[in-house]
């Protein structure tokens, strides 16, 4: 009877554990954060482990104490092993990531965005084109958009309402073949995107506004300050792996790229021409409560990474000091030596249409090329078209 109502003690303690347990689960399941699961689980196994050893009188055998707090300690390592890789992993800074476009949205006054010193000579009143475009360039356009559209509400991220939004590269093309925008400023289409356009009968216009440079970056304290456009194919082909082949630290290369169709991956498959690419550094992702999903991973700033984006989002909106822009060719990325063409890996970026029926498309086109439009170009940071 003693040994019957010690067992249903077990069993009702365990009951408890789980009462108290499982909303922390599913708490900890709704928020996304399924790395801690393990944990949570371990610790719910320890506590009632804590309760059977003391009852089975484990506890006073000879190291009885000692062989319940390995069992439980091995419990507990099992269960964190879920969880500190990610949040080691977590814990290097993520570069390439999402920037707060709220601070450069026309008219709200931040004093975030380049300024004529008089007003425009252009003026919009009525058919206000849509715009939408790259992150990196919301603060050009931004500034056009205030240059001169009427002064309004105009908010980023809401392309249901706003005339002036930023949805991405991706986005903003497939928004464009989609008639949902007018005019998307953007880096050159992926070949998806051409594709797409070509499939529905739709021309791609793609006119010039201003040139950036595309950039690699490295983490701060790589010695390594600079690599020839032959060195960083060798790198993203998987022909070179480690740093220490280019005056680095002995440490295996974490080449990053871009997810596909974004505007930075478009530019470095172009810049990678023939040179096969390495599959790119690979994450697990939780996608809801649907399961897992493998993405391109963020760039995070291990001391052995590379990645690459460019200029003006780096060192401009992202304004991070714990990585270093690479010179390319023995040249350093930089207003001057875009201009001069001495930087390998300048380029232009466009305003695109697809065959928009706004009559206020071309002339807004067409005042971006003038003196004022290219006047916020270089006040923006970026380097006019000449």
């Amino acid at each position: 009877m003693e040994k019957f109502g010690r067992v249903m003690m077990a069993l009702f303690i365990g009951v408890i554990v789980c009462f108290v347990g499982l909303p922390v689960l599913f708490i900890v399941a709704l928020s996304g954060d399924i790395h801690l699961i393990g944990l949570v689980l371990a610790s719910m196994i320890s506590v009632w482990l804590l309760y059977l050893f003391s009852d089975i009188g484990l506890y006073k055998k000879t190291n009885g104490k000692k062989m319940a707090a390995g069992i439980i300690a091995a419990i507990l390592v099992i269960g964190a092993s879920f969880a500190v890789p990610h949040y080691y992993k977590q814990s290097f800074a993520q570069v390439d990531g999402e920037v707060d476009l709220f601070e450069y949205e026309a008219f709200t006054g931040s004093g975030k965005l380049a300024e004529l010193d008089a007003p425009a000579s252009f003026k919009l009143t009525a058919d206000l084109p849509r715009l939408d475009g790259a992150t990196a360039l919301y603060p050009l356009y931004a500034a056009f958009t205030e240059a001169v559209y009427p002064e309004g509400n105009y908010p980023v991220y809401d392309p249901g309402f706003s005339k002036v939004v930023s949805t991405t590269t991706p986005e903003a093309y497939d928004r464009l073949l989609a008639g949902e925008t007018d005019i998307i400023f953007v880096a050159g289409p992926s070949s998806g995107h051409q594709n797409r356009a070509e499939a529905k009968g739709l021309e791609l216009k793609m006119t010039p506004i201003g040139r950036e440079a595309f950039v690699f970056f490295v983490n701060a304290r790589n010695p390594v300050d600079g690599l020839s456009s032959d060195e960083i194919r060798s790198i993203y082909s998987g022909e070179v792996t480690d740093w220490s082949e280019f005056g680095g630290k002995d440490d295996e290369i974490r080449a990053f790229q871009r997810p596909v169709d974004s505007g930075s991956q478009t530019t470095f498959i172009k810049f990678m021409g023939d040179t096969p690419i390495e599959e790119p550094e690979i994450e697990e992702m939780a996608s809801g409560m649907g399961g897992i999903i493998s993405e391109v991973a963020s760039y995070r700033n291990y001391k052995n990474a590379i990645g690459y984006t460019f200029r003006f989002f780096s060192t401009e909106m992202v304004r991070n000091d714990k990585i270093k822009l690479l010179a390319i060719d023995g040249v350093e990325p930089s207003i001057e030596t875009i201009r001069s063409d001495e930087y390998p890996l300048s380029s232009e970026f466009y305003a695109v249409t697809a065959g928009s029926d706004n009559p206020n498309v071309q002339p807004f086109i067409d005042w971006i090329l003038s003196e004022e439009g290219q006047e916020l170009v270089e006040r923006t940071g970026f380097v006019s078209i000449e």
